[in-house]
């Protein structure tokens, strides 16, 4: 490990506020990082829960006692996530001059952090920013392995080549109706005859109980398989046993995650939408990491997206030098 200059080892805390979307970008980029690390889940008190962090006074954490609490030792990094968990990192900086990496548009003036993390499509630049093709994420080849050892047994029954479905649901753009829900689960089935393989299917909270008991009914057979939602998440194993990857428009984690393995990303069009996710998603398919969902299985690679890497590479060079 890399020594910061006021200690043995450096130590990291990630801050955020316990939504698993920012929690998994937040600690995978610990993880690529490689520190020893601390996860605090924060929760605002009012009135800085209603409030942007560029307004609070220096030096205000604004956490109540229902998340964690925020007090010396205090780390040499922090690794913040989310519009939440800004003005807590903010004041632990200034409590503890640690180096402040901050994930996603913090809606504030770049030069209050010393690293940015930011995707493409939020069009922010700066000397400090990093801008990331998609979302980062805790998916590595080392973790599909392992997570597709461990789930191999529950797809064994299913034909090859093998589809996962990864469905999301509804969003501040995007919707998922009952209507919709009926034509993707028959685009499906057209495409796992096609294919002659099986589907493994995930469903989100998102998705909604009534979209998820559509594909329940329409989606069955010998070759398809539905997480119920117990026991582990297979989320990973899908991944890394998948020959091919479908996934709904609405999430760019998923599309992300889904394009560091390498295998085709097929993506679902849902209602909705905005300037941002359309963004996303032409520059993802220009650069020939994914195509629309049309039902065909084709075939295509590219080399597998790593940007949790480079994001963790630049915050090491930068960390190290800093004086």
């Amino acid at each position: 490990m890399i020594p910061h200059p006021n200690s043995a080892e450096p130590t990291v805390w990630v801050i955020t506020d316990g939504k698993i979307g920012i929690v998994n970008q937040a600690v995978g980029l610990a993880e690529a990082v490689g520190f020893p690390f601390t996860e605090k889940i924060i929760a605002l008190r009012k009135p800085w829960a209603w409030l942007p962090a560029n307004i609070w006074p220096s030096g205000t954490f604004g956490t109540s006692p229902q998340g964690d609490t925020l007090e010396p030792p205090w780390p040499n990094i922090i690794i913040s996530c989310g519009r939440q968990s800004v003005g807590p990192a903010r004041a632990v900086k200034a409590a503890s001059g640690a180096f402040h990496v901050h994930i996603q548009h913090p809606r504030m003036s770049v030069s209050s952090f010393d690293l940015l993390v930011v995707p493409e499509h939020d069009r922010l630049a700066g000397e400090n920013v990093v801008a990331t093709r998609g979302a980062i994420h805790r998916i590595t080849p080392i973790r599909l392995s392992e997570a597709a050892t461990q789930f191999a047994p529950m797809l064994a029954s299913l034909p090859r080549p093998l589809t996962a479905v990864l469905i999301g649901g509804g969003s501040k753009s995007h919707q998922l109706t009952p209507a919709l829900t009926e034509n993707i689960a028959a685009r499906l089935n057209t495409f796992a005859a096609e294919t002659g393989g099986g589907l493994a299917i995930t469903a989100s909270r998102r998705t909604g109980a009534e979209n998820e008991s559509i594909l329940r009914a329409r989606l069955t057979g010998d070759n398809i398989f539905v997480w119920d939602g117990f026991g582990d998440n297979p989320y990973f194993g899908f991944l890394g046993l998948a020959d091919h990857i479908v996934v709904t428009a609405d999430s760019v984690n998923m599309v992300s995650e889904a394009c560091r393995t390498g295998k085709p990303v097929h993506v679902i069009d849902l209602e909705g939408g905005s300037a941002k996710f359309n963004d996303f998603h032409q520059n993802f398919c220009d650069a020939g990491f994914t195509r629309p969902f049309t039902g065909r299985a084709d075939q295509w690679s590219y080399e597998p997206l790593d940007e949790t890497g480079r994001a963790a590479r630049e915050l090491h060079r930068r960390f190290e030098t800093r004086s």
